[in-house]
């Protein structure tokens, strides 16, 4: 099973700071990202192992269980717990860790009998025959960004992710948020001696929309109208998720009232047929290049007050 050295691929050493290990992923997550990368299957990989990088390094109790144990740090309770039980006999040389993980993918040498099968049915036997035992490890759990627009966010759909080089197909529910996180159970790294598979942990990134705000299921839209709208009241089209929706201006009305359109906002996750709000504020725009008898108009009605 090959070592995955999370350190490298971020390109940093072990004694790497947890500003390091921000700046690191930041730029590598920029450069990679599938949307600067589109078809680009070594790309879209090397997103994901940069992803998986700093889940692990950016958590401090994840890191240090993996700087003790390596890529199976997630084994590491496990392994105390088999070794308490007898299961792991220790075996190393004076002046060695008792750890036989300690050194896993440092370049060493494991000489026979060093270690106990149950580090050999971890990490495999490196040819030699093991003795049949049935201890079974789950596998790692994988992480993953998936970006959507908010008008995406906003309906039911399907779609295909690469994770691995595997494409799994999934349905997304309309109302997903932003930073939300869903599990896909068993699509994860293989599991160990016949052990379960780890999951697929895919968080949401919804990007802003030009016209609408969103804040929980609500929407927010800003609209212009003019002064004598303002004024005298009238009807103006609004913008919505479904589409243009004709919104009736009530006269004198104030720039920034906020008019409410009652369930015209966001899709609830999960609630078919139920719907958030839509806030319009108003916007009152002043006339501009206004001719001589537009400001003799103006200034007859300044005199009336």
């Amino acid at each position: 099973m090959a070592y995955t050295d999370y350190y490298k691929i971020l390109g940093l050493s072990k004694t790497a700071s947890e500003e390091d290990i921000k700046k690191a992923y930041r730029k590598l997550a920029r450069k990679h990202h599938p949307d600067l990368n589109p078809n680009d299957k070594e790309a879209n990989k090397k997103f994901q192992q940069i992803n998986e990088a700093n889940e692990v390094l950016s958590d401090p109790e994840k890191r240090k269980k993996y700087d003790q144990y390596g890529e199976h740090w997630q084994n590491a309770e496990q392994f105390e717990k088999a070794r308490q039980s007898g299961a792991y006999s220790g075996g190393g040389r004076a002046g060695q860790s008792e750890n036989p993980f300690s050194d896993f993918g440092g370049g060493q040498e494991f000489n026979e009998g060093q270690y106990s099968d149950f580090f050999e049915q971890m990490f495999g036997s490196g040819g030699r025959s093991s003795k049949s035992r049935t201890n079974k490890f789950r596998g790692q759990d994988y992480q993953a960004e998936l970006h959507l627009s908010l008008r995406d966010a906003a309906k039911t759909h399907t779609q295909t992710l690469t994770v691995n080089e595997k494409n799994i197909r999934i349905t997304i529910p309309a109302g997903v948020e932003d930073g939300q996180v869903i599990r896909l159970k068993n699509h994860g790294a293989p599991g160990a001696n016949g052990g379960p598979n780890g999951d697929l942990y895919i968080t949401f990134r919804i990007t802003q929309d030009p016209v609408f705000k969103r804040v929980g299921n609500d929407l927010y839209i800003t609209l212009n109208i003019d002064l004598y709208t303002a004024v005298l009241g009238g009807d103006v089209m609004v913008d919505t998720l479904d589409g243009k929706l004709k919104l009736k201006v009530k006269p004198e009305t104030q720039n920034g009232i906020k008019s409410r359109l009652k369930g015209k906002g966001f899709p609830i996750y999960k609630q078919e047929g139920d719907f958030g709000d839509l806030f319009v504020t108003y916007n009152i725009l002043i006339p501009q290049n206004l001719t001589e008898r537009e400001k003799e108009l103006f200034i007859e009605l300044s005199k009336m007050k």
